[in-house]
């Protein structure tokens, strides 16, 4: 991209959705992480504007890349609500499959730990005991199953959580659903994707307040958050929404509208536009002054700093 950027003498825009560091907290442990970093900061020097997908990420690839925030925009990501829509009948039967008589939370994404599975674990003793009856569902997979699998037999916890792997069609909008929690426990989440298309299936949403995750859910108004890495503040979080389930459902009812009209395709696709719009309207005098200063500084050189990046970035 950034060769026909050059050759072709026409802008280049980039999305950044995350950041090698960010998906390892700070850190670049090996020389390829090192590599993808620097392969980051040289593609968003060399952009016109870079779009993120919130204000979260605005913040770390600015503090990371030393890109002016004049030249980031955020474009949040879209969701195809129909999608997330199922028939009754699906939801019901999700249900027995999964909630027995008792509330059901649930999760669904790729199993690593940054996705902060091992902490909604971590918080299941507090929660089943004030709701016996409890059932977990933990969709997806990954690497790190096998350990979370261990975790919930060390805890004795397996009469009570279910690992189906991935669900796929109409199994997961309608186990989401069905939940009276969906739970997004995450360490590091850039946007949070998963929680508005919980949202758009209508689940009530309890999630981390970190990332992305911080700027789509309001506390007690669309959902319920908790601190991350925190499970008893996790517990005590998806606790609120399983002991009253009248105001569990009216905050379900307000997340569903918020993402209906904050984030539709139609609406992203027009903010992604005018980001483009800009960029070619701005290029002559973004690639004057980057001209310039090579001339008279050459072309710059990234230094990685040793130690967390984030530390660093002021994170």
């Amino acid at each position: 991209a950034m060769t026909l950027k050059e050759h072709l003498d026409i802008p280049l825009v980039a999305t950044i959705h995350a950041t090698e560091a960010g998906r390892h907290q700070g850190w670049l442990p090996e020389e390829m992480n090192k590599a993808i970093h620097s392969v980051e900061w040289w593609l968003s020097q060399e952009s016109a504007r870079v779009i993120v997908c919130s204000g979260y990420m605005k913040d770390e690839v600015t503090g990371l890349f030393e890109v002016p925030g004049e030249r980031v925009d955020v474009v949040a990501n879209g969701v195809e609500i129909q999608r997330w829509q199922v028939p009754a009948e699906a939801v019901v039967e999700a249900r027995k499959r999964f909630a027995g008589e008792g509330p059901l939370v649930t999760f669904a994404g790729r199993l690593v730990y940054e996705k902060g599975v091992q902490h909604l674990i971590a918080g299941l003793p507090k929660l089943r005991q004030a709701h016996p009856g409890l059932r977990v569902v933990i969709g997806g997979d990954g690497p790190y199953r096998a350990e979370l699998e261990a975790e919930v037999d060390r805890l004795g916890l397996r009469s009570t959580v279910t690992f189906p792997g991935f669900l796929g069609g109409v199994e997961l909008p309608a186990m989401m659903a069905a939940s009276d929690c969906f739970a997004v426990p995450s360490i590091y989440e850039p946007f949070g994707m998963v929680a508005l298309e919980g949202a758009a299936a209508g689940a009530p949403l309890a999630v981390a307040e970190t990332g992305g995750l911080a700027e789509i859910v309001e506390p007690g108004v669309t959902g319920m958050t908790f601190q991350p890495k925190n499970p008893e503040s996790l517990a005590d979080a998806v606790g609120a929404l399983l002991a009253d389930r009248d105001r569990a459902r009216a905050l379900a009812r307000r997340a569903r509208r918020m993402v209906h009209d904050q984030y539709g395709w139609s609406a992203i696709a027009h903010r992604t536009s005018a980001v483009y719009s800009a960029a070619i309207a701005q290029a002559p005098a973004f690639n004057a002054a980057q001209a310039a200063a090579r001339m008279a500084q050459g072309r710059p050189a990234v230094v990685i700093p040793e130690g967390n990046l984030l530390a660093g970035a002021g994170r």
